[in-house]
C-alpha cells in the first residue's frame, strides 16, 4: 500500500462533493466558509474543487463532474490533501469515471466518511492508503467549535508521521444529527462511559479496514476480497436509524456467509445512540458471531468515529491493536510519511 506525504503548514488542501452538493447550497454556503476558515487556521490554504460548489441539482445529475473533481484534485501537483465537504449516499456513480493508475501515482491524503467509504475502497484496490473520518461540513464545520478531540486527532494524524498510539474515548459525545441550514444550533453532548468489550479477551493486532454496511452493495463485490479483511482489525460504524438487531444480524452474517468474518483479527464499533439503546444490538451481534464459531473474536464497542461527535480518524492498512483485557485501542502505524 502507498502512504500518502504528511502535510506542512502551507499546504492546500481540496475540498470535494463527491456524494451530495450541499456545500454549494446558497443557505450552507455559511457552514462551507467555516469549516474553510477552520482549516485555514491551522496553516492549510483551501481551494474548492472546479465542480463541488455548484449546487445539489447539477452534482446530483452530473455524476462525472463530482468525478472530474476527484480526479483534477489527485492530479494537482500543487494539492497534498483532498476532504470531503459531506456523505450522502450517491458517490457509487463517480466510480466507473476515476483511473486507478492515475490515483496511484498521485498518492495524497483522502479523508471523509459515510458515503465517502465507496472513494476509500476505490483507493484501496488502487493501493493507496486513505483515511475513515473528518468531513468538512460535519467535522470540521460543527456549529459552535471544532471538537477539540476531533481537531487534535485530525493535526496528530496528518501533520505528524509518528503513530497516533493509545485513542482513548473522549469525555463526551453527541448523535445528534447534523444541522447544516442553523448557524445557531448546537449538539447535545452528554457523558461518555467509554469503550466495552462484547467478547474476547486478550491483544491482539491488525491492519485496519472497513466501513458501514454498505460494503454489501453490489457495486462493491469488484473492489472486495477475503485478503481485504484477512487479518485485520475491521472498524464499523452506522447511522442510527439503519441500525436494528435485524441489520446487525443481516450485516455480520453477510459477512460470514462471504468468509470475511472467520479471518478476521478483532473488530471495533463506532458509537451508536446511547449505550442502553444499543445493548440489543449486542447481543444480536455476540448471537451471529456464535453462528459462525467466532465467539472469542475481540470486539470492542464505543469507538468515537463515524456518525457520531467527535471523531478519531482511522488509516486503512495501518497497524493497529485491541487490548481486550483492558477494554483500549491504539493505533500503532502513521498513514502518512
Amino acid at each position: 500500500m502507498i502512504k500518502p506525504k504528511h502535510l506542512e503548514k502551507g499546504d492546500t488542501i481540496a475540498t470535494i462533493s463527491p456524494s451530495w452538493g450541499c456545500a454549494g447550497s446558497s443557505r450552507v454556503a455559511w457552514k462551507y466558509k467555516l469549516g474553510a476558515e477552520r482549516l485555514q487556521e491551522i496553516g492549510l490554504n483551501v481551494v474548492a474543487a472546479p465542480n463541488s460548489m455548484r449546487g445539489t441539482t447539477y452534482l446530483r445529475n452530473n455524476p462525472e463532474a463530482r468525478a472530474e473533481d476527484i480526479m483534477w484534485a489527485f492530479e494537482n501537483k500543487d494539492i497534498k490533501a483532498v476532504i470531503a465537504n459531506v456523505g450522502g449516499n450517491d458517490s457509487d456513480k463517480v466510480l466507473p469515471f476515476l483511473d486507478k493508475k492515475i490515483i496511484a501515482a498521485n498518492p495524497k491524503i483522502l479523508c471523509g466518511y459515510s458515503d465517502v467509504m465507496n472513494l476509500h475502497i476505490y483507493c484501496h484496490a488502487a493501493g493507496l492508503q486513505t483515511f475513515y473520518g473528518a468531513n468538512l461540513l460535519t467535522t470540521v464545520a460543527e456549529q459552535g467549535i471544532w471538537h477539540p478531540y476531533s481537531k487534535n486527532l485530525f493535526e496528530n494524524t496528518f501533520f505528524k508521521t509518528e503513530p497516533a498510539g493509545k485513542i482513548d474515548a473522549c469525555k463526551e459525545w453527541s448523535f445528534d444529527k447534523d444541522n447544516h441550514i442553523n448557524p445557531s444550533y448546537r449538539k447535545e453532548y452528554v457523558v461518555n462511559d467509554g469503550y466495552h468489550v462484547l467478547q474476547g479477551d486478550g491483544i491482539v493486532r491488525g491492519k485496519l479496514f472497513g466501513g458501514h454496511t454498505g460494503l454489501m452493495e453490489d457495486f462493491l463485490s469488484d473492489y472486495l476480497s477475503v485478503d481485504c479483511f484477512k487479518n485485520k482489525i475491521f472498524f464499523f460504524e452506522e447511522i442510527p436509524e439503519f441500525m436494528t438487531p435485524e441489520f446487525i444480524d443481516m450485516f455480520f452474517g453477510w459477512m460470514g456467509e462471504k468468509g470475511y468474518l472467520q479471518v478476521l483479527a478483532g473488530i471495533v464499533i463506532g458509537k451508536m445512540r446511547t449505550a442502553k439503546s444499543y445493548e440489543p444490538m449486542a447481543g444480536q451481534l455476540k448471537a451471529t458471531m456464535a453462528k459462525y464459531e467466532m465467539q472469542n473474536l475481540p470486539v470492542l464497542y464505543g469507538l468515537n468515529f463515524g456518525h457520531s461527535s467527535p471523531s478519531c480518524i482511522l488509516p486503512y492498512e495501518c497497524e493497529a491493536e485491541i487490548n481486550a483485557d483492558a477494554g483500549s485501542f491504539a493505533v500503532l502505524e502513521s498513514g502518512v510519511n
